[in-house]
């Protein structure tokens, strides 16, 4: 190659990297290394809450009700209370695009609050919540560019949660509905006109009494309220149709998406027996109103909402979990290992390789901080909470937490999640122009330190960071200190550190039981012996011994209130032990009659 060929393309790569640092998209360490896990909550800008009586408890970022579309081989982002949306080429770096959906005719709207997204042949479509037809339906072909115009003035029938779905034929129809009265409905429209095609049918309305998920409270034990139905969604495989929708509460553990399956577009429906994600269990908690698309190579996603609900009730983040349908066309998702380093889209899914495996290095272990804010311990930093935080007196450049591993590890990537402590009282809604900056390092004796990430330079808001190191480290010591919060205190929900042990993984679980009362076949009481190496359980259930799709992660502890069967229904459930090592084997399959 001639030399003034060499020449421009290090040029040219020395002004990319000057270009990704300028707008902080990459330190140059990390720069062209080829990222293939992610771990959420998703690693986006949340906006703030925009409505003033929401933040009573403090200023707080929050979303919820997200929909991921494929357009155009990039994924589309929207979600509730955003003013714009994102776009990413690979599921992992997101694109903000700042838009007020605004009305034509009142300029004063200026949000989209569970929105509806579809693609109907080259054109992308919005349409926010509204009971009212002062909305109109916004249409695009090049939404990368924020390029919109009114496709529908007016929306005459309006609806609540809204959904809408292209049949294969071409054909168009809307699904809505968010009560703990009222069903959900479906409806077909004119591909052309977006009027209504006859009435709203009945979909669905929630049957807390024979499937326990759908119960509502923390605990699916609440009898005096009824559970709401919301977030319907519409997808199609092999000829089916499945329906999905989120239930019973947005602000509970046991948040969930189910799926009813059907053999046209209206139905009639029937459900399946369990939620189709669930994640009761774990850092981050809840799986519910969301929606499920695909990637480029055809592999099966769904996103939804996880909650917080500690500022607010409607404090709530998004977890995107990888999903699919087995061989007797049973739609499923895969959230055990939900909030846990899992892979990014890539070529034809092999079945159970959704993670590398990297387990949680720091769980409870000793932690030292460099200040503490009121009763904000730094021990909240590292219990696989997200609605308990560590804070730091003050947002100083210099604030520093380091966590203790134990013992000298193999360190494969490291999770940071911020918190929103003293926000400042101009963080109302979308905030621009943001960023984090901190700087990483890691230590086998404490005494010496190596930079593990430098973010320096960075300039994006990244509330919930993630790093996955181009070559794993040995590691007992990762300290974290900070150089720059966009607002508030240095406070973290969660330093968490993943990788590799040196010891050995848990033996089986022993003494494991299931006892399900005939007085109520929705719940069961499970008991299992302490392990004296795990530091949590995973348990598996579902309706045969290869549909195991549903898992609760429970820490310290050695027996579980399971809420979430179908009263009419067998179950099989297993139980593996893990910690910093592994997982342990699973013991024998349980039926529960």
């Amino acid at each position: 190659m001639p030399v003034h060929h060499i020449l421009s393309i290090t040029h040219i790569r020395k002004l990319f990297i000057l270009c990704m640092l300028i707008f902080g998209m990459a330190d140059v360490g990390n720069l062209f290394a080829q990222q293939k896990t992610f771990c959420n909550p998703v690693n986006i800008d949340y906006g703030y809450t925009p409505i003033p009586n929401f933040a009573q408890w403090g200023r707080h970022r929050t979303t919820a009700d997200p929909v991921i579309v494929q357009y155009k081989n990039d994924f589309y982002l929207f979600s509730t209370n955003q003013w714009g949306y994102w776009w990413s080429p690979d599921m992992l770096h997101w694109n903000f695009v700042s838009r007020k959906f605004l009305r034509p005719w009142n300029q004063g709207y200026d949000e989209l609050c569970a929105p509806a997204v579809g693609v109907i042949g080259d054109t992308m479509i919005v349409f926010g919540s509204t009971y009212t037809r002062q909305f109109s339906i916004w249409m695009s072909t090049n939404p990368k560019a924020n390029e919109w115009k009114p496709l529908v003035d007016s929306f005459d029938i309006g609806g609540w949660d809204p959904a809408f779905f292209t049949d294969d034929d071409g054909r168009l129809y809307m699904y809505n509905g968010s009560s703990n009265r009222y069903p959900l409905y479906g409806i077909e429209l004119n591909r052309k006109t977006f009027q209504p095609i006859g009435t709203r049918k009945e979909m669905y309305l929630l049957e807390p009494d024979r499937y326990g998920w759908q119960r509502f409270g923390e605990h699916s034990d609440n009898t005096f309220l009824d559970p709401f139905i919301e977030g319907a969604w519409m997808s199609k495989h092999n000829g089916k149709y499945y329906l999905q929708f989120g239930a019973p509460g947005t602000e509970f553990s046991g948040y969930a998406d189910g799926v009813l399956v059907g053999e046209g577009p209206l139905g009639p429906f029937r459900p399946q027996s369990d939620p189709l994600s669930l994640k009761p269990g774990g850092f981050s908690r809840g799986a519910g109103h969301g929606a499920s698309f695909q990637d480029v190579y055809k592999n099966w996603w769904h996103v939804s909402t996880s909650i917080i609900c500690v500022k607010n009730t409607f404090e709530r983040r998004i977890g995107i979990w990888p999903a699919g349908f087995d061989k007797d066309d049973m739609m499923y998702c895969q959230t055990e290992w939900g909030d846990y380093p899992q892979y990014l889209p890539e070529a034809r899914r092999q079945t159970g390789k959704i993670s590398p495996g990297w387990m949680l290095l720091n769980y409870k272990k000793p932690v030292q901080v460099s200040s503490v804010h009121a009763g904000y311990q730094a021990n909240h930093a590292v219990d696989e909470s997200i609605k308990t935080w560590w804070s730091a007196k003050t947002a100083n450049k210099g604030e520093w937490i380091r966590s203790d591993l134990g013992e000298v590890s193999t360190v494969h990537a490291v999770q940071i999640n911020y918190a929103d402590q003293d926000v400042g009282e101009e963080f109302l809604g979308k905030s621009m122009g943001k960023y984090h900056q901190y700087i990483l390092y890691h230590s086998v004796d404490g005494k010496s330190w190596k930079i593990l990430a430098d973010k320096s330079a960075n300039k994006t808001d990244v509330p919930h960071d993630y790093i996955e190191l181009e070559k794993p480290v040995q590691a007992r010591y990762i300290k974290m200190v900070n150089l720059h919060m966009p607002t508030g205190k240095f406070a973290l929900s969660g330093l968490r550190v993943f990788g590799f042990g040196k010891g050995e993984k848990p033996s089986p679980v022993e003494g494991f039981i299931v006892l399900r009362t005939e007085k109520d076949k929705r719940s069961a009481f499970i008991k299992w012996k302490s392990s004296d190496n795990a530091y949590a359980y995973k348990i598996s259930y579902g309706i045969a011994p290869d549909k195991l799709y549903n898992s609760i992660l429970v820490h310290d502890q050695n027996e579980y209130w399971m809420k979430y069967m179908d009263r009419t229904q067998s179950y099989y459930y297993s139980i593996q032990a893990l910690n910093e090592n592994g997982l342990s084997d699973p013991g024998p399959l349980i039926k529960a009659e």
